[in-house]
């Protein structure tokens, strides 16, 4: 019982010291650490349009490759990081990146959370609006009389 638990026990500190691996290979990280960390910070703007949920920096695909290989020759050539973003957003299309810009064609995206938020919020209030069916009332002595005249009749 107790190996079974120092079992459990070192595998969940491995998990939690375990760092997630990065696809960069050695031959495509740049000489200039501070290089390297600009590429770094820009491939993890930018979407494997492989993988679609990771980005380049975290992707094996050879797309990602190529586009993190791109974005080290744009950074080598002396493009400012704005610049090799907006080069990639050219080739590729908006897609591309992982934080969608906000502008008059993403104002939907950037609005259907609150658009979902909003349309339950009013859902909510037109059901605690809703009124509990009304009582029927007696009959007026007019429509009694009516009543028994009718159930008299042979």
């Amino acid at each position: 019982m107790m190996s079974r638990l120092r079992s459990a026990l070192v595998a969940l500190a491995l998990g939690l010291v375990a760092v997630p691996a990065l696809a960069v290979q050695p031959d495509e990280v740049l000489k200039d650490p501070a290089m390297e960390t600009r590429a770094r910070h820009i491939s993890e703007g930018l979407r494997c349009l492989v993988c679609q949920n990771q980005s380049i920096d975290d992707s094996d695909a050879p797309l990602a490759k190529d586009l993190r290989v791109l974005v080290r020759e744009r950074l080598k050539e002396g493009d400012s990081n704005e610049q090799v973003v907006d080069y990639v957003v050219a080739r590729y299309g908006e897609f591309v990146l992982l934080r969608p810009v906000f502008g008059w064609h993403t104002l939907l995206l950037w609005l259907s959370p609150l658009l979902a938020v909003g349309l339950g919020a009013f859902g909510i209030w037109r059901l605690s609006r809703r009124r509990a069916p009304t009582k029927a009332e007696g009959l007026s002595e007019a429509e009694a009389a009516e009543v028994e005249a009718l159930l008299k009749r042979p």
